[in-house]
């Protein structure tokens, strides 16, 4: 099975390398020192790994062959390919393979169709799951255990838990208007409490002056 594990970026510096869009849980493997990756479009490859090193926070690789800027220019936009055989997992149960989330049904806890799992979006600092709702929308969903917390690839299902607003904009908007209204009722009973008090003064001043006067 045929993999995209990275996408070629911009050249960085004048000697040939480049930054890479990573789109593998596994860039040490799949695009380590040596590795040899197919690619997209097929003219430009196959290519080897011949070194690789991390810049404020993106990959940097340089390929064998490819000595300078220009060279390196020449490859922005190509899509690295890897060999991944079907039935291979990742070492850590809690890590999955792109091809095994994708297609996945993604529901609610009470099992609500919320829509496909369709593309896994590899960031440098979190991944997120875009999901294609039934009326062909897109959202996207941080892949997270605090919001993903169950991968079901025998049932074929993703099950989320999603804050207000995430998946429907207007839950957001009923979330937000219910803390204004409470904002609102707590100012209210704020400024009675301030209106309270000052008549409470006025008639205590008035008592006073009252008690002054008979004195």
């Amino acid at each position: 099975m045929q993999l995209v594990v990275g996408r070629i970026g911009r050249a960085h510096g004048i000697k040939g390398d480049v930054s890479v869009e990573v789109r593998t849980d596994e860039p040490e493997l799949r695009l380590g020192p040596g590795a040899v990756v197919m690619t997209d479009p097929a003219s430009v490859g196959p290519l080897t790994v011949e070194s690789g090193r991390v810049h404020s926070g993106r990959l940097l690789l340089r390929f064998a062959g490819v000595k300078d800027r220009n060279d390196a220019e020449a490859l922005r936009g190509t899509l690295l390919i890897s060999e991944v055989d079907p039935e291979e997992r990742p070492d850590d149960p809690e890590e999955y393979y792109d091809h095994q989330l994708i297609g996945l049904d993604v529901v609610l806890t009470d099992g609500t169709l919320v829509g496909e799992l369709t593309e896994v979006v590899h960031l440098p600092y979190q991944d997120l799951l875009t999901v294609t709702k039934p009326d062909g929308t897109e959202v996207l969903v941080p892949f997270v255990s605090q919001i993903v917390p169950t991968i079901d690839l025998e049932n074929q299902r993703a099950v989320i838990t999603p804050p207000a607003g995430l998946i429907d904009p207007a839950d957001a908007v009923v979330a937000g208007s219910r803390e204004v209204d409470a904002d609102a009722d707590a100012g209210a009973g704020a400024a009675a409490d301030v209106e309270a008090a000052a008549e409470a003064a006025a008639e205590a001043a008035a008592e006073a002056e009252g008690g002054s006067e008979s004195a």
